[in-house]
C-alpha cells in the first residue's frame, strides 16, 4: 500500500485548510470528513492504520463483517483516497502558531503551513517485551479482550494485567474462553472491588499472582504461555490458544508537553465535546485523548475523528464571518 505518491506534489510551505496528524483509524475519518465540508486536507502519518495493525480479525465494526485489520485499513486508504486527500509518510515533530496559521514542522519533508490542526497521534499500547510477543501478535497475541473475544470462542486463554481492562477483559472472555488464567505480577489489584468480586466468582477463571508472563510459544498460532512465579522462581506452561495484554497504555504527554497542549490528570489531550483543544484551531481526536477513556475501539475513533473535522470546518466559517 504505496501512500507516498499522493503527496508528491506537495511542497513545504504550502498552505492547508487542516493538517491531520496521525494515520489512524481517526485520521482516516478525519480526513475523509474535512475533505466532504471541501476543506483543503495534508494527512501527516508513518504507520497507515496506527494500532489497527496490531489487530487480527476485526468483527465489531458495523458492515464490515469478520474483515481482516489489514483489509480494513486499505479500505480506509481507498475511501480517504477517493476524495484525493495527500497522505505523506513522516513524522511530524511540533507545530507552533504564526499569527492566525500554524506551522507544522516534520523530521523529513519540511513545514507546511495550515489554519487549522487536528491531532490524532494515538497512544503506545505497554508491551510483555517477552520472546514470541511480537511474532504471534495477530495470532493469539491481543492488546484488546473487547474487540477479540468472541474470536476465543470454546478456547482457553490468558489476561495478562490488574488493573480494570484486564478485570473487564478476563470478565468478558470468561463467557466466551473455556477457561480463563488472569496473570498479575502483584496479589492486589488496582482495578475497582466490584469488578474484581465479579471475576473471583466466575467458575472458569484461575488467578495467578506474583506472576509474570516469560514467553510465548506457538506454531502458526499461540499455543503455550510460559509464566513465572515471582516469589518461588519457578514456572507453570499455559496450554491456551489466545493472550491479551491489558497492561494500559503510554499517553502522548511528551508530544502534548512540546506543543502546549494540555493534558487531563492520565496524560491525555484534554478536549471538549466537540474535540476541542485549549488552542484556538487545534482539535484533537482517537486514542490520545481522553474521551471514553477505557472503550478504545475503532468505532469510538472513527466518531471523533468525524466531529473533529467538523469543528474544524465550523471554526474556519466562523473566523470568515468575523472578517
Amino acid at each position: 500500500m504505496s501512500l507516498i505518491p499522493r503527496a508528491s506534489n506537495i511542497k513545504p510551505n504550502e498552505k492547508f485548510d487542516t493538517i491531520v496528524i496521525g494515520l489512524g483509524p481517526a485520521a482516516y475519518s478525519a480526513a475523509l470528513y474535512a475533505a466532504r465540508y471541501m476543506l483543503k486536507t495534508l494527512v501527516i502519518g508513518e504507520t497507515p492504520g496506527g494500532q489497527l495493525t496490531e489487530a487480527g480479525e476485526v468483527d465489531d465494526y458495523l458492515g464490515l463483517i469478520g474483515v481482516q485489520a489489514s483489509d480494513m485499513i486499505k479500505l480506509f486508504n481507498s475511501h480517504v483516497e477517493k476524495y484525493n486527500v495527500p497522505i505523506l509518510m513522516d513524522r511530524v515533530e511540533s507545530f507552533r502558531a504564526d499569527g492566525e496559521e500554524y506551522v507544522v514542522k516534520t523530521k523529513r519533508k519540511g513545514e507546511f503551513r495550515a489554519s487549522t490542526i487536528i491531532v490524532t497521534v494515538g497512544t503506545k499500547r505497554r508491551k510483555l517485551n517477552v520472546p514470541g510477543e511480537n511474532e504471534f501478535t495477530g495470532r493469539g497475541v491481543s492488546y484488546c479482550s473487547v474487540c477479540d473475544a468472541p474470536l476465543f470462542k470454546n478456547r482457553p486463554v490468558v489476561v495478562v494485567g490488574g488493573g480494570n481492562s484486564a478485570l473487564d477483559g478476563a470478565e468478558l472472555l470468561s463467557r466466551y474462553a473455556t477457561k480463563v488464567y488472569l496473570v498479575h505480577r502483584r496479589d492486589e489489584f488496582r482495578a475497582q472491588p466490584i469488578i474484581l468480586k465479579l471475576v473471583k466468582e466466575k467458575p472458569n477463571v484461575e488467578f495467578i499472582l506474583n506472576s509474570t508472563v516469560k514467553e510465548i510459544k506457538g506454531d502458526k498460532l499461540v499455543r503455550k504461555v510460559v509464566v513465572e512465579n515471582l516469589k518461588t522462581g519457578e514456572t507453570r506452561e499455559l496450554d491456551v490458544n489466545g493472550i491479551f495484554v491489558e497492561i494500559g497504555f503510554e499517553p502522548p504527554t511528551e508530544f502534548a508537553r512540546l506543543n502546549n497542549l494540555e493534558v487531563d490528570v492520565n496524560g491525555y489531550i484534554k478536549v471538549d465535546e466537540w474535540m476541542r483543544t485549549n488552542l484556538p484551531g487545534v482539535f484533537a481526536a482517537g486514542d490520545c485523548t481522553g474521551t471514553w477513556l477505557g472503550f478504545r475501539q475503532v468505532a469510538t475513533s472513527t466518531a471523533m475523528g468525524a466531529v473533529a473535522a467538523h469543528s474544524a470546518y465550523n471554526y474556519l466559517n466562523e473566523r470568515k464571518g468575523k472578517t
